[in-house]
């Protein structure tokens, strides 16, 4: 399983756990919210999530370094202001935001589930790969950094 730590781009993954939301609910059709309740809270959530993205990103490039997930090797820098006070993956969270708008609009809790299928992926293959290659990166400031600031929220 060590094959997919890092390979798979994440917002790649955020097309294929929507894609499998989707198709779940396409199969198990189950409409627990009004559709207008249901579109407001896509709404509210694909915008905070994309905020929480565009946030992390600008961040990144600020600080000039990479937001190229599949290379973590890459970071020139430390970045821990901003959004990074509040977590260590606003991108992740962001696109997890996104997915639970998805989610909410499908009105399946079958569909929801996928997104914590998301996390579950993302803490296994990308996130801990990425934290291994950053503490030998940056040392005791990563680990020091990881201890005051979350994983995801």
């Amino acid at each position: 399983m060590a094959d997919l730590e890092l390979k798979i781009p994440p917002l790649i993954l955020v097309l294929i756990f929507g894609t499998l939301m989707w198709l779940f609910h396409q199969s198990f059709t189950i409409s627990l919210l009004a559709s207008n309740i249901a579109l407001i809270l896509l709404l509210f959530f694909v915008s905070c999530g994309l905020i929480i993205i565009i946030s992390g990103v600008l961040v990144f490039k600020k600080a000039q370094t990479t937001v190229n997930p599949t290379k973590p090797e890459t970071s020139s820098s430390l970045v821990k202001s901003g959004i990074y006070n509040f977590t260590r993956n606003p991108m992740y969270v962001g696109m997890a935001s996104v997915l639970t708008g998805w989610g909410f609009y499908l009105s399946n809790p079958g569909s929801l589930a996928f997104m914590l299928g998301f996390i579950l992926y993302m803490n296994h293959f990308q996130i801990r790969p990425e934290e291994k290659v950053l503490t030998r990166l940056f040392g005791q400031e990563f680990v020091d950094y990881c201890t005051t600031v979350r994983r995801w929220l």
